[in-house]
Parts: structure tokens; sequence; C-alpha cells
């Protein structure tokens, strides 16, 4: 069975919003089961109600409500930096304009070294 016709067959009952049909990785036959999801509830225990003990070909349909697949709803992001992101330095994140440099404690940003006095690793060459 295809997923069109099983489309086909449970579309009548309710809206179909996604299916698919659990195959064999190697062979890609069919297990003989299916997963599919309802755009609401009603047309789900319509389809269990009119499919359910339904003789198809040498098998006997089984439809089921899966009550423990439920959509949730993506979590809330979260910010890993400082504040909430706004660009104007309004959260926590203090106004120190000093950074680290290991020949001394700190120093402010005017009074950095320039780049040229620290070693530079030679390039590769290919």
């Amino acid at each position: 069975m295809t997923e069109l016709e099983l489309v086909k067959m449970i579309g009548p009952h309710g809206d179909v919003e996604t299916i698919k049909i659990v195959r064999d990785k190697k062979t890609r036959i069919c297990k003989g089961y299916a997963f599919l999801e309802m755009k609401d509830r009603i047309g789900a225990e319509n389809a269990v109600i009119a499919l359910d003990g339904t003789p198809i070909a040498d098998r006997i349909l089984s439809v089921k409500i899966n009550d423990d697949f439920v959509k949730k709803s993506p979590p809330p992001r979260k910010s890993f930096g400082y504040g909430n992101n706004n660009r104007n330095n309004s959260g926590n994140r203090p106004n120190d304009t000093r950074s680290y440099n290991s020949q001394s404690n700190y120093r402010s940003n005017d009074e950095q070294s320039p780049a040229g006095d620290r070693p530079r690793r030679p390039r590769k060459t290919m």
C-alpha cells in the first residue's frame, strides 16, 4: 500500500497532515504499519470509528490514537549572553573597557600595545 492509497482511505474521515509508512531500510518493503498525523482530534476519532477492524487484502486494519504523542510548542529561547540581547548595553554587562593583558594585570583599550609586538605563528605552506 502506498501513502496515496492510505490518504485516500483515511481522507474522507478527516484531514491528514503528515504520513509515514514504515519500510525496511534495505528492501524498502512496507513493514505493515504507518503513522499519520491528523489536523484535528475529531478527524482522528472519526477515522478510528470507521476503519478500526476493517479487512484490507489479507489483513485486519488496526487504527488507534496515540495520546502520548502531542505536538509541543517550542521552549522559549534562552539568552546565553549578557542582558536581553539589546544593543544598547542595557543588560547586566559591565561598561568596563579594560581587557586582560598577560604582562600587567589590566590595561584600558587605549593603552593596549599594537598587535605587531607579539610573535606570530608561521604560515603553513603547501
